[in-house]
């Protein structure tokens, strides 16, 4: 019996957002490495959510795309990089993605 655990791989991802008065950021759209582009239909969630792995803190939103419930981590850049805000991605345990 394989007991070995999978870890989810992380898809970096483009993400379009909007940022409200109060700096709220509003993820929209999600485009693959494929050129694929996804509207965001609902953000469900929002949680701080930290890079355990790399120790950088973050998000978590929990959004519905095409009727599916997925979550959208964007992960903070190192502050040693100003010019890097972060980045965002999705976890996945299949390849196809």
């Amino acid at each position: 019996m394989n007991t070995a655990v999978r870890r989810p791989k992380r898809i970096y991802v483009k993400v379009t957002s909007d940022f409200d008065a109060t700096g709220y950021m509003q993820p929209r759209t999600i485009t693959w490495k494929d050129g694929r582009t996804f509207r965001i239909d609902s953000v469900k969630d929002f949680r701080p959510a930290s890079s355990v792995e790399r120790g950088l803190p973050g998000d978590c939103y929990t959004i519905v795309i095409q009727g599916e419930t997925r979550h959208l981590f964007f992960e903070r850049g190192d502050r040693r990089f100003a010019s890097c805000f972060g980045r965002w991605f999705v976890e996945s345990l299949s390849p196809e993605e």
